[in-house]
């Protein structure tokens, strides 16, 4: 179904669990809404409040929460008003490999939603992707008896399992990066922008994966004494999220660990450089000396006489060899 002005509204309709139709006139929706053994679904998608007045006045949806629903950077949240809550969500997704490309990899995309006593409404762009969430509702229908806190559960636990995936893939970047930690002609400028763009990633990652803990802990707690039989599966949502919060501070340690070991190795290698340069400059300064000593404008044992040059040339070699040599055994070549 389609606005006036042309905007995308999907909408489904269940009995007891049981999809209905998918395929819903707007006057048809209306009247579900007011029958208490339906649970309906409303998804209004790259939609604007101008567009939806008719229907937003139909549901009773306040000002206020039509606001955060549609601003930009709200962040994620869960609020009660009156008979309905209000909740606030991200998905995160990594669009390709780790690379040393400038553009962000991280794409964040965020659902608004109201959870009426017998319905669910959402709020969307389009890029938001939600054939997973269907697939999650349709594979528990007998869940769906319990309104419209199952599907807010099916919507939260997709979105939590991609928080998941995401999550997995950057540990699997960080191990690859750890492969090479030691490697001294693969940590160059590449690496560390690398590791720069990780960490930038999971700050990213963070500011949408911990909030997620209120958000689920507010459904819970708003939840009431109704639809029990939900709260077994939000508790394990809750566990799951905690979970996801937890393997990103570890992975946020693990970054900065990498970061700082990096840093700790190109000090200690800058170090080994310059304790060779020494040990090399040490060596060149036996001849230097002893050339000239022997350049001095004055008589010497072999003056103007060729042993004179071989008496250098062998003091010269003699004193570099013990040198390298003292040098060698210290560990400084």
């Amino acid at each position: 179904m389609t606005t006036s002005n042309g905007q995308q509204v999907n909408c489904r309709i269940w009995h007891d669990g049981e999809l209905i139709t998918e395929t819903v006139h707007r006057s048809e929706i209306i009247e579900a809404l007011h029958e208490p053994d339906r649970l309906v679904w409303i998804d209004f998608v790259d939609a604007h409040p101008a567009d939806l007045a008719e229907l937003i006045d139909a549901l009773r949806l306040p000002p206020t929460e039509i606001e955060d629903a549609f601003a930009p950077n709200e962040r994620p949240k869960v609020t009660r008003h009156g008979d309905h809550l209000f909740f606030t969500a991200n998905t995160a997704k990594l669009t390709g490999p780790l690379g040393d490309s400038t553009e962000d990899r991280l794409q964040i995309k965020r659902i608004s939603g109201f959870v009426l006593p017998t319905a669910l409404v959402t709020f969307r762009r389009s890029e938001f992707d939600m054939a997973p969430v269907l697939h999650a509702w349709d594979q528990n229908p007998d869940l769906l008896k319990f309104g419209p806190r199952a599907l807010v559960h099916g919507l939260m636990d997709t979105i939590v399992d991609g928080h998941f995936a995401t999550i997995q893939q950057l540990d699997d970047d960080i191990e690859s990066l750890e492969d090479v930690l030691f490697d001294q002609d693969r940590t160059g400028h590449t690496f560390q922008r690398q590791v720069y763009s990780l960490r930038k990633e999971l700050v990213a990652l963070r500011r949408v994966v911990l909030p997620m803990r209120e958000v689920v802990n507010g459904l819970l707690r708003h939840g009431g004494r109704t639809n029990t039989e939900l709260d077994g599966w939000y508790d394990d949502l809750y566990d799951h999220i905690l979970r996801a919060g937890e393997w990103t501070e570890s992975l946020r340690d693990m970054v900065i660990s990498l970061f700082e070991t990096n840093l700790s190795l190109q000090d200690a290698r800058l170090n080994t450089t310059m304790r060779k340069l020494s040990a090399w400059a040490a060596i060149i300064a036996v001849p230097t000396a002893i050339t000239g000593w022997f350049g001095q404008n004055v008589p010497y044992p072999g003056f103007s006489q060729p042993v004179g040059v071989w008496g250098s040339t062998i003091a010269i070699a003699v004193g570099s060899a013990l040198m390298w040599w003292s040098f060698r055994r210290r560990g400084w070549l």
